[in-house]
């Protein structure tokens, strides 16, 4: 893809960015991705299918795996995380099924998924409004999308209390909280601003709820 036409923010998360970001970006999250997953998976029968859209390490997907009950996919466009969350499921004896494609153009029939989630990464999305509306596409009549990601009305303290739970090296930590700062800065969403995409979107309509330096929103099919 070309520089006016990528469907992310930034520099491409490929190679020793990548592998920084997997290295650094679970210390003392554990709890979160817990916390994730009961939320996607809260009313979901045994056998239902469940996508993570742009998981990174796809420490997430793993997680949601090790539930033993569901069928869950992947999708990321960077080719050093496809072949990084690969690994990892392989380390943790799970198969997740990770697939390299866009998530403004998923490479997945319609109605295939009861659950969507996507963690961190959706205020990079270059096409928001396309991605929602793939996402709308893939799920079932029913179904449920969850975005995880900053608040862009989150305070400097807030922003540093979260990184100091995180338990970084020095350096990293440093580095996370000015990743933090600029992404909240240029990038996240006021929970009003996502409100006004899920309106234009096929979804129509969204709830959200704030916590910490973040927001979860909720779109059902």
């Amino acid at each position: 893809m070309t520089a006016q036409t990528k469907d992310y923010k930034g520099l491409p998360m490929e190679g020793p960015i990548a592998s920084w970001y997997a290295q650094n970006t679970a210390h003392g999250r554990e709890a979160d991705f817990e916390q994730a997953a009961r939320a996607v998976t809260e009313n979901l029968p045994a056998g239902g299918a469940i996508l993570e859209v742009a998981p990174g390490p796809g420490y997430l997907s793993i997680r949601l795996a090790q539930l033993g009950q569901y069928h869950v996919s992947g999708l990321d466009i960077s080719r050093t995380f496809v072949e990084i969350e690969r690994k990892n499921a392989a380390a943790a004896g799970v198969t997740v099924d990770f697939h390299l494609g866009s998530a403004s153009q998923m490479p997945f029939g319609d109605e295939q998924f009861d659950r969507i989630v996507c963690q961190a990464a959706f205020k990079n999305f270059t096409r928001p409004l396309e991605a929602i509306n793939e996402m709308y596409r893939v799920l079932k009549p029913g179904g449920v999308a969850i975005i995880y990601d900053l608040n862009a009305e989150t305070s400097d303290e807030e922003n540093n209390r979260a990184v100091a739970a995180m338990q970084l090296s020095p350096l990293s930590a440093l580095m996370t909280r000015w990743t933090f700062k600029y992404m909240l800065k240029r990038s996240a969403y006021t929970p009003a601003r996502f409100r006004e995409l899920a309106a234009r979107s096929q979804f129509k309509t969204c709830s959200i709820q704030q916590e910490g330096i973040g927001m979860g929103v909720w779109l059902t099919r």
